[in-house]
């Protein structure tokens, strides 16, 4: 998969405290199904091993439907199982660092809150910008918010794509999409959790969501 090519257009962060009654590898392949264009394997609280074996289950199902798996924070794990790439946050590796241990070929995402933070990102090899939270989210409680002026002096700020997060659902994406336009900026996809996993029916839920996206 060339990295420079991902559609970061509904970006999936998974989070298996949101499931209704699904396992988590069920779940993603029904929100690949309902139009999920990236996975973001995100496991806070759990053994390395278990990690792994869930990673590479995980990775079986994205590639089946050709669809990119990242890792959250992990570079080792993203390592282990030949992830397509891996994002990170601030207090994480350096971007710089990752690049030079994941090599060219990988996608690396970073987040930023700054154009200061965007900036260092491109400079460093990063492929795409997760910025938020956009809303208040429970998914993330410690995350503040990110207003549209400062994501606009992101946007300003880099070349690369950008990718929106926090708090983003079926509610809330439309006064984004509303805020985004009348500030002349554009975004290159939305990243979400509980919108699409803690729905009762997640192929839907990711249906609906995909439909409402507003991005070329």
């Amino acid at each position: 998969m060339m990295h420079n090519r991902a559609d970061y257009r509904l970006y999936l962060v998974t989070d298996r405290h949101c499931l209704q009654q699904q396992t988590l590898e069920q779940a993603v392949e029904q929100a690949i199904l309902g139009g999920v264009t990236l996975v973001q394997l995100r496991e806070k609280a759990i053994a390395n091993k278990e990690f792994y074996e869930r990673a590479l289950r995980i990775k079986a199902i994205c590639h089946r439907y050709n669809v990119p798996l990242l890792i959250n924070d992990r570079v080792d794990i993203a390592l282990a199982v030949e992830a397509d790439g891996v994002h990170i946050g601030q207090s994480d590796l350096p971007c710089g660092v990752v690049r030079q241990i994941l090599g060219k070929d990988k996608i690396i995402g970073v987040s930023a809150r700054t154009a200061q933070q965007a900036i260092q990102a491109q400079a460093d090899g990063a492929d795409y910008l997760g910025v938020g939270a956009m809303f208040a989210t429970s998914t993330k409680q410690d995350a503040q918010t990110v207003t549209i002026a400062s994501l606009t002096q992101i946007r300003q700020a880099v070349t690369i794509p950008i990718v929106a997060i926090g708090g983003i659902n079926h509610s809330t994406l439309p006064a984004l999409q509303q805020a985004l336009q009348a500030a002349e900026t554009s975004i290159d996809g939305v990243a979400v959790v509980s919108a699409i996993l803690g729905q009762k029916d997640v192929k839907l839920a990711s249906e609906q969501l995909k439909e409402m996206i507003k991005i070329k």
